[in-house]
């Protein structure tokens, strides 16, 4: 039961990683005319596109992101290194914010996971 939950929250930091690692373009010029910015396409194709798998994704990595927010420094810190490394296969990004001893890093990134899991236990994204 506890390696199934600390399996299903190293995927939700990899997924979060990811979503907050997405290129988002900036304002610029508008991208669409005036006259046509309330129209909406048809949904009827989007099963078949995958958009409403990636509406569902993208909902579940806002709340998760949201849960993130409430978690406190130095703790946040190290969820997203561990996010990071996790994301990238390899156990080689650190941080300066972080105590250099490995054991007292490994102490704060244990709380850190616990305190998330609460977060997210409170806020219904992980029962």
């Amino acid at each position: 039961m506890q390696n199934d939950i600390e399996h299903l929250l190293n995927d939700h930091l990899v997924r979060w990683h990811n979503w907050c690692s997405r290129y988002r373009f900036g304002k610029g010029y508008p991208s669409s005319d005036v006259t046509c910015r309330q129209s909406r396409t048809s949904k009827q194709y989007d099963y078949d596109n995958g958009a409403i798998d990636a509406s569902v994704e993208d909902s579940i990595a806002e709340a998760f992101d949201a849960a993130m927010d409430r978690v406190d420094q130095p703790y946040r810190t190290a969820l997203s290194i561990q996010a990071r490394n996790l994301a990238t296969n390899a156990n080689v990004w650190n941080s300066p914010r972080l105590p250099t001893d490995p054991m007292e890093r490994s102490k704060i990134l244990m709380e850190a996971r616990n305190i998330l899991l609460k977060v997210l236990a409170s806020t219904g994204v992980m029962g």
